[in-house]
């Protein structure tokens, strides 16, 4: 509240009419229009009527003061399944009509919507369901990386794919919205280094260790909750070997979707700081999907960060959420792993349910303001926007170093179904060497018979 009003209210609440309350709120009138302002044109009012009017003034002025940052600031989220929504209502066709991202109905995301939002980067996510495991899940990564790809080729005035933190930065001052690739489970690499590495090559960024599946070699938050079964407990030998190449290439770990015991694995093992890519804070809902109070230390002790998540369910544990309580877990995020911890991971068009205030990707100026109504420092606001997450990124590039040797020890052939797939490289396998001796071993009994006829 400005001295101005405040006193006014030590004064006997004398303010101004209706009318000039607005102006003043605005701050339209100039200062000959104030000077005509006579006595009588002052009325009393008790202060019930006058403290909403003057908290609608606050707030307007928090998000004037929201969208001034994020103009020069503007939000890197963490998790947008766009993507997904291509695929499943347009089958990845852009130059569908209804596929039109600038007229785009029926999302949380559209280009417009990105705009009002002060969306400046976004982590697209390359997304295939959990049933896809040992079958076709590497063609369906590849397919909905080649539609983030199209998407920035489409609309090069909007979107610029990206690849490293310089790349963001740049995307800022053009004006457009750096679009990274965030490859969304750890199956669709189909337990292979080699694919691990060439998804990189296509642009791949963060990898999310598991989805709401295990992994032959990491558990997701399943196991906390007794609905699925440890299998790796934590980490098996070669999911540690994926931690390590994807800290060797410039790979994000992401632990959003893992097990409690993953995450610790992680942490410990994990030369580059970390990514919850689009999570929550447990000790305010008790959903295995969120992060507990102890792993909080932990992001903070490794400079890693939590990208908080907007989907109900793990915001308040029920089926309605407001952003007040999205704000809740920012403001317990920071106060636990530190003001350098905080991002935003709406997950956006990849959830049925979204808190009142936050319905789309346009709403991220409210919850700036409410931050800043919560004295949120500048700074803050701008780290939670952005530089939280280039701090992590910039970490990680200086972690990667391509000229060391990479991972090679593939994972144990009896880790793998192996009912839909060859078994080529394994010593179990036969070699081509071993299948054409025993052709020979079968043929020698009919080429004897022949030499002799």
């Amino acid at each position: 509240m400005g001295s101005f009003w405040r006193s006014l209210l030590n004064k006997g609440l004398c303010v101004p009419s209706p009318a000039q309350l607005v102006l003043w709120c605005t701050g339209q009138p100039g200062r000959e229009q104030r000077q005509k302002q006579a006595p009588g044109d002052c009325v009393m009012w008790s202060s019930w009527w006058l403290l909403p009017l003057v908290a609608v003034c606050t707030a307007d002025r928090f998000r004037e003061e929201a969208e001034r940052i994020m103009r020069s600031t503007p939000v890197i989220d963490g998790h947008n399944d766009l993507p997904w929504q291509l695929l499943t209502k347009f089958n990845n066709r852009l130059r569908d009509q209804r596929a039109n991202l600038t007229s785009l109905a029926h999302t949380k995301t559209s280009i417009p919507k990105l705009k009002a939002g002060f969306v400046g980067g976004q982590f697209w996510s390359a997304y295939t369901p959990c049933n896809t495991q040992n079958k076709d899940a590497v063609r369906r990564t590849l397919e909905q990386i080649d539609v983030i790809h199209r998407m920035c080729q489409m609309y090069p005035e909007t979107f610029m794919c990206v690849t490293d933190s310089q790349g963001i930065r740049q995307a800022f001052q053009e004006g457009k919205v750096a679009s990274l690739v965030g490859v969304e489970g750890g199956h669709s690499i189909d337990s292979s280094l080699g694919v691990l590495r060439a998804l990189y090559h296509l642009g791949m960024r963060y990898l999310t260790l598991t989805h709401s599946c295990n992994t032959p070699w990491a558990d997701n938050w399943l196991v906390d909750t007794g609905d699925d079964v440890a299998q790796s407990h934590g980490l098996s030998p070669f999911g540690q070997s994926v931690v390590r190449e994807m800290n060797r290439l410039g790979v994000i770990v992401d632990l959003a979707h893992v097990s409690l015991a993953t995450m610790k694995a992680v942490l410990r093992l994990s030369k580059a700081p970390v990514i919850f890519s689009h999570s929550s804070a447990y000790a305010l809902c008790a959903h295995r999907r969120n992060v507990p109070d102890d792993v909080l230390r932990l992001v903070n002790e490794t400079g890693s960060l939590v990208m908080v998540n907007f989907y109900n369910d793990h915001v308040s544990c029920k089926p309605e959420a407001t952003l007040s309580q999205v704000a809740d877990h920012l403001d317990h995020i920071k106060a636990v792993a530190g003001a350098g911890a905080v991002g935003f991971g709406g997950d956006f068009d990849g959830v049925p349910r979204l808190p009142s205030g936050l319905e789309d990707v346009s709403k991220y100026p409210d919850l700036v303001a409410e931050l800043l109504r919560r004295q949120w420092t500048e700074a803050e606001v701008r780290g939670a926007l952005a530089a939280n997450l280039l701090r992590v990124f910039e970490a990680v590039e200086q972690v990667s170093n391509h000229a060391q040797s990479p991972e090679e020890e593939p994972i144990p052939l009896g880790k793998l179904e192996t009912s839909c797939r060859t078994n080529y490289g394994y010593s179990e396998a036969p070699s081509l060497r071993q299948q054409s001796g025993a052709l020979l071993a079968c043929l020698a009994p009919l080429l004897l018979s022949l030499c002799l006829l």
